[in-house]
């Protein structure tokens, strides 16, 4: 048996992780391949420059097939508004919130009115001398119960 052992590469345990190794390989890949693409003859070049665009044409086709599949797998809503469907979803509650606040605002004014035209209305219909209203006893006679 080997004295020298080799460690297994443990498999990567998330997709975070998965996605690092990919881009980590891709990255040492590209280099290589542009380190080694100085000594390729013109011609060799030339086929792969040809290559290359092929397979971007590819990639695009299959991009915009899968795209336009999932756009009418999404329903006929989503694709009507093309794309703004996500962005009004996450600015919605915003706008309920905001809308929630000023309801809530406008009920808490009108029941001020309410209470303050309440008490005016008791004022002017109660059989009260005009000296009273300068009285410094006179809030105690607004908050005592009348029978």
């Amino acid at each position: 048996m080997n004295s020298h052992t080799t460690a297994l590469p443990t498999p990567p345990r998330s997709v975070a992780e998965l996605d690092a190794l990919q881009t980590r390989f891709a990255l040492r890949l590209s280099a290589r391949l542009t380190e080694q693409s100085q000594a390729v003859s013109p011609d060799i070049s030339e086929r792969l420059r040809f290559a290359r665009e092929q397979a971007l044409a590819r990639a695009r086709t299959k991009l915009a097939a899968e795209t336009a599949g999932a756009v009418s797998r999404s329903g006929p809503s989503l694709a009507l508004l093309g794309g703004w469907g996500v962005k009004i979803a996450s600015v919605l509650p915003l706008v309920v919130l905001a809308a929630g606040l000023i309801l809530i605002q406008r009920w808490h004014s009108s029941t001020q009115i309410s209470a303050a035209a309440e008490i005016d209305a008791s004022l002017l219909s109660d059989d009260v001398p005009p000296d009273a209203y300068s009285d410094p006893g006179f809030v105690e006679f607004l908050k005592t119960p009348r029978d």
